[in-house]
């Protein structure tokens, strides 16, 4: 009886010690592929992960649109898809929407988003971290895709995933727009000071931005480069320092290429702030900050709607 028991003993002991044994294993296997794909991001911070499906040089774009959006805004995404986003033709002109996504923390990116880059083909994403700190990264790698894949693009658009986009006003303006090259227009922001207190969101500190001022610079929310821009910013950003704040960053990048912001009309068109939704107002507006997706679509219909109405006058 005793040896029985201490048999049952021996065998409750070593299931134990085999399960922790087990659960090491899998811990170290886990901090192994963490530790790797540090290394594996380090060698390959080039690569991209998603690339949209388009030939630029077989039909070249005049407006690429390039939309900063969270992995989680799949939501966003889709009404963006299905309104200002949506691929089309306005004055023989070709205009674009692209998506650029950073990634989790965890070393492979989610499925859903490879299956939704495969089903709609309009994804750019690479490597890196998808935060607010890494803003700056994502802008720079929609600036290399058309660098690398999409030179032939006459202009190039960066904008959020809360954004309204009057593209229809956009193309008129930017077709009335007498250089093609050279370019940098949105909402011009003049003599703006960094932030030195910690606790919030825009702080920078001095050891990162040791300036009492920063350069001028369009707001993040929406701007236009001709694309001979945003390759010359993707180029020479790897010989500044990289700051969080994007459009803070693209401002210095655009100074150190010695190229002034202008303004794409003389009347106020992109707005960093939020635009109360009157169609008489959005006809004349190029962007809206802070709106919903379900605004997004009844913005968007109303102002087709309107379109449709005008050309068939």
């Amino acid at each position: 009886m005793c040896v029985y028991i201490n048999f049952l003993l021996f065998q409750i002991s070593f299931k134990r010690q085999f399960l922790i044994y087990l659960l090491l294993l899998i811990l170290a296997c886990l901090i192994t592929i963490i530790l790797l794909n540090c290394v594996v991001t380090f060698i390959r911070k080039e690569s991209f992960l998603e690339l949209p499906d388009i030939n630029c040089h077989r039909n070249p774009p005049f407006l690429v649109i390039l939309v900063s959006s969270e992995l989680g805004e799949r939501k966003a995404r889709m009404i963006i898809r299905k309104t200002w986003g949506k691929k089309r033709v306005l004055s023989d002109k070709l205009i674009v929407t692209f998506f650029l996504l950073g990634n989790h923390f965890w070393p492979y990116k989610p499925f859903n988003v490879t299956m939704e880059s495969l089903h709609y083909k309009d994804i750019i994403q690479k490597n890196f971290i998808d935060s607010y700190n890494n803003l700056t990264l994502k802008t720079l790698m929609g600036f290399e895709w058309i660098h690398k894949f999409c030179p032939q693009a006459t202009f190039v658009m960066k904008t959020d995933s809360d954004m309204f986009v009057n593209v229809y006003y956009l193309i008129e303006l930017l077709q009335k727009q007498k250089r093609t090259t050279q370019l940098y227009t949105g909402s011009i922001k003049i003599n703006e000071k960094p932030i030195r207190k910690p606790d919030i969101k825009w702080y920078i500190s001095e050891e990162e931005y040791p300036e009492n001022v920063y350069p001028p610079f369009c707001s993040g929310t929406g701007y236009v480069v001709s694309s001979d821009v945003a390759s010359q910013v993707y180029i020479i950003s790897k010989h500044i320092t990289v700051l969080k704040l994007e459009d803070v960053f693209i401002g210095m990048c655009v100074a150190k290429l010695k190229i002034q912001p202008q303004k794409l009309h003389s009347e106020p068109v992109f707005f960093p702030e939020k635009v109360v939704f009157s169609l008489c107002h959005y006809m004349k507006i190029v962007t809206s900050h802070f709106t919903t997706p379900s605004q997004i679509l009844i913005y968007w219909n109303a102002l087709e709607r309107y379109m449709d109405e005008k050309l068939e006058r």
